[in-house]
């Protein structure tokens, strides 16, 4: 064992092999390193290992290479809190440590909120430049670009404003929305995601992934690969046409559907409302023609034997009344639900609107579109103004909660009605058609003198609700509100006051805007209702005198025919259009009546021009 101890392997040498600084070189370092090696005890067998109180190399344990990243010692606080020892570095900022208050620099409690912190985070990003949050009176106000700040007038993202030539400039650098018939390829549909030119698309990490699984079926679809193109509609692209289902346009006399049918109906030529009307009962004709809901009905004016519906399938469809009962032409134009259509004064010409953001002009005879009219948003309603020197003249009440007049001869719009704050859903011409009152989305009624955008009267209750139905009384008194909160309310035409002695209720159209009708006298008012219903109220007591269950689903609109007695046509989303009346005739027997007077009228004209001798 003795010469165990006395080998030496030269691990002396060794010991701090990586004592660069030479520490260990020290006399006073080799004097502690002789004393722990060279004292020799005899060997003794402890049960518990010899353990050093302190570490011998604590002197040298700070000592690190230049290159180190990191301290395997665990420095007390109270060490690093010492002041800095050694000479200043000469070069360095004197003044560096004056306001220092803790060991990495000065530090200062800020308060702010959610806000402003955002704010100023997204002016440094995007502009370039922020407000100093310190409190210290010589620091400088702005950190970043204090040249764009001056710029920019020192306002944050939250408060500048893009101007008009700016907005009209990153809206013509915004890419087209393309066509709703091109499914894939150029000029395909990308709606509101169109994105800006010069925009690149950013690499995603699965883009790696996705081109590997995809390259087995782009191989055997390379061949196959043909732009996806969605099924042409009819009337698209300004393809306005129609579909005459006659045998022939004119009858034996030169005459076309447009002539009213006196032989058949002689009372055509008398007074509207000049006959006792009353409830109707039963339905005795049924027009179907249209594969989804009807929007909306229009009589022909004054003698009502023919009848226009729009329907939600994009076709206007134009029907016979008092002969056959038949379709007599369809026109194709829009490639969106109708919303709403109009008859001219002579009811030669129509407009219709619809939700493709289009109002266009046709010849109720030949079928034809005159003109297209549209300023990019959805009308909600189209009328002629009824004054015969103004019939070139025409409103439509828009989404963007304007009412725009336009010129028909010029294309033009001549005046714009902008005070509503929602959607415009009615326009009705009163007191001589001088005037004209106007509902909306806003739950407001809103008078107008015509060619005058100021409102002249503005009604508006905290318990209004949307009125997206008007109608007026025959005696052009009174119009007629359907509210949406299940009643209809009665105003005057003269100063626009609500007469609460006549309020109608006992119908459920919360959430449609199911038309209002009178009968021809006045004597009825009468509604549709969101159950297929048609409600009959009595104008004077305001009494529900009948419910006629007329449709499965709810019945949008409804018409008295002028110069019946009681004779009203019903129009619902379930396709069908219905014809009622309150005699016990059965279905078909009033149309086999009016053939066969047309019959015999045509024996009597055969009979007299050629009389049997």
């Amino acid at each position: 064992m003795s010469l165990v101890q006395g080998y030496s392997s030269g691990e002396d040498e060794d010991v701090n092999s990586g004592d660069f600084f030479g520490i260990s070189k020290i006399p006073a370092m080799k004097k502690i390193r002789t004393e722990e090696t060279s004292t020799s005890t005899p060997l003794t067998t402890e049960a518990a290992p010899h353990v050093l109180a302190e570490d011998p190399l604590h002197q040298t344990s700070l000592v690190t290479r230049p290159t180190d990243t990191q301290m395997n010692v665990n420095i007390p606080y109270q060490d690093m809190m010492l002041p800095l020892q050694g000479p200043d570095n000469p070069f360095g900022d004197k003044k560096r440590f004056l306001n220092q208050n803790a060991l990495a620099g000065h530090v200062e409690e800020q308060s702010m909120t959610e806000h402003a912190f955002r704010a100023q985070h997204l002016t440094h990003s995007i502009l370039g430049y922020s407000a100093n949050p310190s409190i210290d009176p010589n620091a400088p106000a702005v950190l970043g670009s204090l040249e764009k700040a001056e710029a920019n007038g020192f306002a944050t993202i939250d408060t500048m404003r893009a101007t008009k030539g700016q907005r009209k400039e990153l809206k013509r650098k915004r890419k087209q929305k393309g066509d709703l018939d091109i499914v894939e390829g150029e000029g395909a549909y990308v709606g509101p995601w169109a994105s800006w030119e010069g925009d690149e698309p950013e690499n995603h990490f699965l883009t790696g992934i996705e081109a590997k699984e995809g390259e087995e079926e782009e191989e055997s679809e390379e061949e196959e690969v043909v732009t996806k193109k969605a099924k042409p509609k009819r009337g698209t692209h300004g393809q306005e046409t129609s579909v005459f289902h006659g045998r022939q346009m004119t009858d034996y006399q030169g005459r076309t559907y447009m002539s009213p049918p006196i032989a058949e109906a002689p009372h055509l030529l008398h007074e509207a409302g000049s006959q006792e009307c009353f409830i109707p009962k039963a339905c005795i004709h049924t027009w179907t023609g249209h594969t989804q809901g009807v929007s909306v009905i229009r009589l022909f004016p004054e003698t009502g034997h023919l009848m226009l519906s729009g329907s939600m399938d994009t076709k206007i469809k134009l029907w016979d009344v008092y002969t056959h009962g038949n379709c007599l032409r369809t026109f194709h134009g829009h490639v969106k639900a109708v919303k709403d259509v109009t008859f001219s004064n002579d009811g030669r010409q129509f407009l219709s609107c619809s939700y493709d953001r289009s109002i266009k002009l046709w010849d109720t005879e030949t079928g034809q579109c005159l003109k297209r009219f549209g300023n990019g948003k959805i009308p909600y309603v189209v009328r002629f103004h009824p004054d015969q020197d103004k019939q070139h003249i025409f409103l439509a009440g828009m989404s963007d909660k304007k009412i725009i007049q336009y010129d028909m001869n010029s294309g033009d719009i001549t005046q714009e009605y902008d005070q509503h704050l929602g959607p415009v859903n009615t326009i009705t011409f009163v007191d001589e058609n001088r005037r004209f009152v106007t509902t909306s989305d806003d739950k407001t009624i809103r008078a107008w003198d015509f060619d005058i955008p100021v409102v002249i009267k503005y009604i508006a209750e905290p318990h209004m609700h949307s009125m997206p139905a008007v109608t007026l009384h025959p005696s052009k008194r009174y119009f007629a509100a359907q509210s949406l909160d299940n009643q209809i309310l009665i105003y005057s035409t003269d100063n626009f006051r609500q007469n609460r002695k006549k309020r109608f209720a006992g119908h459920s159209v919360a959430g449609y805007a199911c038309q209002v009708g009178f009968s021809p006298d006045g004597k009825w008012i009468s509604s549709g209702d969101g159950e297929g219903n048609v409600v009959f109220w009595d104008w004077k007591t305001g009494r529900i005198k009948s419910r006629l269950k007329a449709h499965s689903k709810v019945v949008i609109a409804h018409e008295w025919l002028p110069h019946e007695t009681s004779k009203v046509v019903t129009a619902s989303w379930d396709g069908l259009i219905k014809l009622w009346t309150s005699s016990g005739l059965m279905k078909g027997d009033l149309l086999r009546k009016a053939q066969a007077k047309v019959a015999r009228a045509r024996c009597v004209i055969l009979l007299m021009i050629d009389p049997i001798p």
